[in-house]
């Protein structure tokens, strides 16, 4: 079984916001052997969820694990990921396609976010130095 792997996000306005997704999209497909990465958007970017697993089908991948770069389980994960999921899987037949949680929960969230408190806690230190 050939497996691929989508980063799905929300979607912006901001181009540069989803070309963000797109670069941690490239990054996991650096550090995993084997396995076809794309990144895809419910709205506001491309490509769509469904046009990334047709990409993917097309390039011969039999199951498709969904990432979602959603931090929490609301609307768009208990609603429309399931519904997209649904249709995908009636138009590409034998194609499996699960999901993985929103990031919630995860113990690397509480480090990323004591990363930043000390990288602001630590220039904001060297800022009051510096105006001295």
């Amino acid at each position: 079984m050939t497996t691929g792997a989508i980063v799905f996000a929300h979607g912006s306005r901001i181009e540069s916001a989803n070309q963000a997704v797109r670069d941690v999209a490239a990054e996991l497909a650096r550090k995993v052997a084997n396995t076809q990465v794309l990144a895809a958007f419910l709205e506001l970017g491309q490509p769509s969820l469904e046009s990334a697993a047709a990409q993917l089908a097309a390039a011969g991948i039999s199951r498709i694990v969904i990432l979602p770069y959603f931090l929490t389980l609301g609307l768009h994960m208990d609603r429309d990921l399931p519904r997209l999921i649904e249709r995908i899987s009636s138009i590409h037949n034998g194609l499996e396609i699960v999901s993985a949680p929103p990031l919630e929960g995860h113990p690397a969230l509480a480090q990323i976010l004591a990363d930043r408190l000390e990288e602001v806690s630590g220039s904001s230190r060297q800022n009051l130095t510096s105006a001295h």
